[in-house]
């Protein structure tokens, strides 16, 4: 389940849910989604070159700015999930992603997430590292 890989123009993560993933009923407990997704995000930049504690020694970190989620159906223990992260929007300081939880090829949930690139040390927006903004760029670019 560690391996990850691209799908078009979309970055995909395999998840397995495992019991602390889930509530009582074995049922995917809400707030987990947003986990799932932040690690698609991190392994998406990850595969583009780029670690948060490299970031954070240039004085670079990211922080949610705003999370807008649909739940539709839900997950359960055991399930194999994949995790979608697709570049929509990109701008010098702040990205956008579509995000989507999926069984199969059944959508559970899927988000907007819009990340703003901050200082570390004051938590001050601040423009992207110039080549990792490129590398975004690029990648938006792709998608046509």
């Amino acid at each position: 389940m560690s391996e990850k890989f691209s799908q078009g123009s979309e970055f995909v993560l395999p998840v397995r849910v495992y019991i602390e993933d889930t509530d009582a009923g074995g049922i995917v407990y809400y707030v987990n989604y947003l986990k799932f997704m932040e690690r698609a995000r991190t392994e998406y930049m990850r595969s583009l070159g780029y670690q948060h504690y490299a970031l954070a020694e240039e004085n670079f970190q990211f922080v949610v700015h705003s999370a807008q989620i649909n739940y539709r159906k839900p997950g359960r223990i055991d399930d194999d999930l994949r995790v979608s992260a697709r570049l929509v929007a990109l701008k010098r300081a702040t990205l956008v992603f579509a995000q989507r939880v999926t069984r199969d090829q059944e959508v559970l949930c899927e988000a907007t997430i819009k990340v703003a690139c901050v200082s570390a040390d004051g938590i001050k927006p601040v423009a992207l590292p110039g080549p990792l903004h490129d590398k975004f760029k690029a990648e938006f670019e792709e998608l046509g």
